[in-house]
């Protein structure tokens, strides 16, 4: 690949939380960034509108990835689907204009960027195949040989979210990387996100948490939503409950 970007911020998971983006991109090294990498779910949240047009309004240097949750939200307002595994994803789903609509629809399942420092980079939302499979930072080899099947050999780093919990690790001598979750995140309040290049830096970005919560609830009118922030801003999901839920999507044993 001939050209290689300097630095790539990476945001994923954003889930329609604007105060946690908003927070992210004051982050002088993500405006100071080459471009700015979403990795999905970008969405499915309480302000799904806004953060399309933030993000849109920043130009081509935001490149775009779809995650599960986003397709699911097109598929609902094409009529192609009854209902949504997440509560407020109907609710996110109503919120899009036709437009955003048919922007979501057209996003890719994965880019390949290079990047100083780590060569040919794929960036997915889940796995390289699939924008639902289940990886984790203990998943086994096994597991990895079979996510990366075909993906090829110069691509030397995986960048993928869905998870909500930040992780490097390497895998087969090929790094891979979770930036976490800008919006959602598990384990510990912030809004989590990585730079990349020429190193690996996870980054987690503190915000007003209170105040984003309240902002929510007075912007936001989804039945929910006071519960909602609440949960999901302040990380009452711990990342021990996150791995036990996620540890069995993931092929591993019972026990295991």
């Amino acid at each position: 690949m001939a050209y290689e970007l300097g630095r790539v911020a990476v945001l994923s998971d954003i889930h329609g939380v604007l105060p946690a983006l908003e927070a992210v991109l004051a982050e002088p090294e993500v405006a100071a960034a080459e471009r700015i990498v979403l990795t999905g779910d970008i969405t499915a949240g309480p302000q799904p509108r806004e953060v399309v047009e933030l993000l849109r309004g920043l130009g081509e240097r935001v490149l775009w990835v779809g995650g599960n949750a986003d397709r699911e939200l097109v598929e609902y307002r094409r009529g192609e689907r009854d209902g949504i595994p997440d509560p407020i994803g109907p609710y996110a789903a109503e919120c899009l204009t036709d437009e955003q609509v048919r922007f979501l629809a057209g996003l890719p399942a994965s880019l390949t960027l290079g990047v100083r420092g780590h060569g040919r980079v794929l960036f997915c939302h889940a796995t390289p195949r699939d924008d639902e499979e289940v990886v984790l930072v203990d998943s086994r080899l096994d597991r990895w040989t079979e996510v990366f099947a075909g993906l090829p050999d110069d691509v030397r780093t995986v960048v993928c979210g869905h998870t909500h919990m930040p992780y490097v690790r390497l895998a087969h001598g090929r790094l891979v990387v979770n930036p976490g979750s800008v919006g959602i995140p598990y384990g510990r309040a912030g809004a989590h996100w990585c730079l990349l290049g020429p190193g690996t830096d996870l980054r987690v970005t503190p915000y007003d948490v209170p105040a984003a919560v309240t902002r929510l609830v007075t912007e936001c009118t989804y039945p929910g939503i006071a519960a909602w922030a609440d949960e999901y801003l302040w990380a009452r999901v711990t990342d021990t409950e996150a791995m036990q839920v996620f540890g069995s999507r993931d092929g591993r044993r019972a026990g295991a």
